[in-house]
């Protein structure tokens, strides 16, 4: 089952973190066809977050096509993006980690470590 985190000095919405973690747990094998999620309910009590969000993040859910409510049982997934293997048996997953180590091991934070994220992902994925 996942376990939503919420940051609330991202700048990011809160329901869109909720969102955001469900598909990377999708492209991460973590969630499944099937699975189900845990209740908006939970989540909201989980999180500390007003249930109206967690309710418009599975709405969102919904909308995207990922999830599929069932009155009376749960919310279920409904689909999982198309990829070739789950990201958490690729070898890159255990280079990031490394790389991540060698970092926090130079004396980086987050905010430096985010730094150097988003500048190679604008350089090598520059439309996304």
């Amino acid at each position: 089952m996942v376990e939503f985190r919420i940051d609330r000095h991202s700048g990011m919405a809160a329901y869109l973190q909720i969102v955001q973690q469900v598909q990377e747990a999708l492209r991460m094998g973590i969630l499944a066809e099937g699975d189900q999620l845990p209740t908006a309910a939970r989540v909201a009590r989980d999180t500390k977050l007003n249930p109206n969000t967690t309710l418009k993040a599975y709405r969102e859910l919904e909308h995207l096509g990922l999830v599929e409510p069932r009155p009376g049982v749960g919310t279920f997934v409904s689909a999982v993006p198309a990829q070739r293997r789950p990201l958490a048996d690729s070898p890159l997953r255990g280079e990031l980690a490394e790389w991540m180590r060698r970092a926090r091991v130079a004396g980086l934070d987050w905010a430096d470590v985010s730094a150097l994220i988003t500048a190679a992902r604008a350089e090598h994925f520059p439309a996304g």
